[in-house]
């Protein structure tokens, strides 16, 4: 099926439409509708289960307006960019990057510097798509995605809406650790909008200016921390490798977390662990993996701060589609904010028992920079202390030089207070290093009906289906009389009700024939249907109707509502009852 097919099901049937239709709509804005809200929902409490229940994790919800300072330490104010290039014709922007390769067979061409792509859209001979205007010798800039405002009245306090929902997290470190009672390691999780002005938002969910993220943050001692591969021992996963990539080919490596680790594929168990964790998940939610892999980072688009990240990625009719990032974010965020907000980002760790350690330690005779070194004194000062950190031995002839602003300051050493000395320690301050399992909801919700809208044929009729697993599909079961008369839509009605009290999603439908209430249900996604007929007033029994076989068994009215919960729970399964 193709994306055309999908986007006008996903209007018709109420999954997802452009906002604001009604003023002209704005690109990159979407609304969800009834059907597509409900399976949001689910992909996301499938998400909790799995990354916050189930992994002993917590969870928070942190503000979307953040205030510039907190942005100026992350690096996203100087470094959070795409390339755009303008048409002098027609005054249109566009993303460079992708003009690049949706024309060539470049893959990644947002790792190239600006300049390159620039030559990249004289050499294709590309146009602008608006107007087909020739590009050559056009610019190409870097523009900050994010969403710029003011907080409070007037020119108010500089501030932006948030582009991911992890600097929350990592800003709220000093008080979530006491939460944690300074246990490591920990986890934190959110869920939450996140917003990016996209140059040019495109493939309805998959590219939007505001959409929804699903974010744990992993705060772990990387000397002692280790993840439970036993529990994920028998995971394959689909591995696309930097080194694969470079060697032209979509030939992947098909390893278990461990095999992975040993063969130097991926760079760390964590990461190795979360990725085996991932790719349960999203088959649990429906991604075919016939269609899905990971791909490692390349060299050129690694985030400087990260030791290795994978993007699960999923195949949408031939294209590519990012879904997930894991990352291993070192302790670069923690540090950042460290040196730029006023609290503590370490664990402090306590030692079975104390330590003697030799600790070094510089302690400057002021009275002797100041005059010597005027107004750079308290940063030679500085200097020598990071000096001593990092190498003692530079203290060990008469003089030390260090070097403040690109310029060269010698000190005598007896003037510098240097020593080395043993103390008994009970403990030390530990930096975390966060690995980080980032999700693109919207995106995964997107990509699961791509997957399972299919069509086959049913009593000589064409049929199209959403295959959508129980546990997501935005309503679990229709119930339907066979006719609304001698009591059958009353019974009905009620079962209906009794079956919502048990905390069941359910549609209620008496309009048509009883097959075209069934194509309805199948196209929207519902895996069970429950007929009331003639059989049910005498018996007590309905039919129930499996979506993907069209089978049918009849069942007792009171097991409806367990085997219905069993059913979507996945702790049983059609055939069981048949």
């Amino acid at each position: 099926m193709s994306e055309t097919d999908l986007v006008e099901l996903a209007k018709r049937r109420g999954y997802f439409f452009q906002a604001n239709e009604a003023y002209g709509g704005v690109a990159g804005f979407y609304t969800y509708g009834p059907q597509g809200a409900s399976l949001k929902r689910n992909v996301e409490e499938s998400w909790r289960d799995r990354f916050v229940v189930r992994e002993g994790n917590v969870e928070i919800d942190s503000p979307t307006v953040t205030p510039e300072p907190v942005f100026e330490a992350s690096g996203h104010l100087d470094g959070f960019d795409d390339m755009l290039v303008e048409c002098e014709e027609c005054g249109e922007s566009h993303r460079a990057d992708h003009l690049v390769e949706d024309a060539s067979d470049i893959e990644d061409a947002e790792t190239y510097p600006p300049e390159e792509v620039a030559e990249l859209l004289a050499d294709l001979d590309l146009e602008c798509p608006s107007c087909g205007a020739d590009l050559a010798g056009q610019s190409v800039e870097e523009f900050n995605l994010m969403f710029e405002t003011s907080i409070g009245p007037g020119s108010g306090q500089s501030g932006y809406l948030r582009p991911e929902t992890a600097q929350g997290m990592f800003v709220e470190f000093p008080r979530l650790k006491e939460y944690a009672r300074n246990q490591l390691p920990f986890g934190v999780a959110q869920i939450g909008n996140g917003y990016r002005n996209e140059i040019s938002p495109r493939n309805a969910l998959l590219r939007a200016r505001e959409f929804t993220m699903a974010e744990l943050e992993l705060f772990v001692d990387p000397q002692e921390d280790r993840p439970d591969l036993d529990a994920v021992a028998d995971v394959e996963l689909p591995l696309y490798s930097a080194e694969r990539q470079a060697a032209d080919g979509e030939e992947y490596e098909y390893l278990t977390p461990r095999d992975a680790l040993d063969a130097g594929v991926v760079n760390g168990e964590w990461v190795a662990y979360f990725l085996a964790v991932s790719k349960r998940w999203f088959e649990r939610v429906g991604v075919d993996m016939d269609r899905f892999r990971f791909r490692q980072h390349l060299s050129g688009e690694l985030a400087h701060y990260a030791s290795d990240c994978w993007d699960a990625e999923a195949e949408i009719e031939g294209d590519w589609v990012e879904l997930e990032g894991v990352a291993n974010r070192t302790d670069y965020d923690l540090k950042k904010h460290a040196d730029h907000a006023d609290d503590n980002f370490t664990v402090f760790k306590q030692y079975d028992e104390p330590k003697t350690v030799e600790r070094v330690t510089v302690d400057p005779d002021m009275s002797y920079l100041g005059p010597e070194f005027g107004g750079a004194a308290a940063d030679v000062a500085d200097a020598l202390e990071t000096l001593a950190e990092r190498n003692r031995a530079a203290f060990e002839s008469e003089d030390v030089t260090v070097e403040v602003d690109g310029e060269a300051y010698t000190v005598p050493v007896e003037k510098t207070g240097f020593s080395v000395d043993e103390v008994k320690e009970s403990g030390e301050h530990v930096t975390p290093h966060v690995i980080e399992p980032a999700f693109g909801v919207g995106r995964v919700v997107y990509t699961v009906l791509a997957h399972a809208l299919d069509a086959d044929e049913v009593d000589g009729e064409r049929r199209q289906v959403l295959r959508l697993p129980p546990e997501i599909a935005p309503t679990t079961v229709g119930v339907f009389p066979m006719m609304d008369k001698d009591g059958m839509g009353e019974l009905a009605r009620d079962l209906a009700a009794d079956l919502r009290a048990r905390g069941l999603d359910v549609t209620y439908d008496d309009s048509g024939n009883i097959g075209r209430r069934y194509r309805r249900q199948d196209e929207v996604g519902t895996p069970y249907c429950v007929t009331v007929d003639y059989e049910s007033l005498e018996a007590d029994t309905v039919t129930l109707r499996e979506r993907d076989s069209t089978d049918q068994v009849r069942v007792d009215i009171d097991d409806l509502p367990h085997l219905l919960a069993d059913l979507r729970a996945g702790e049983l399964s059609f055939d069981d009852l048949r």
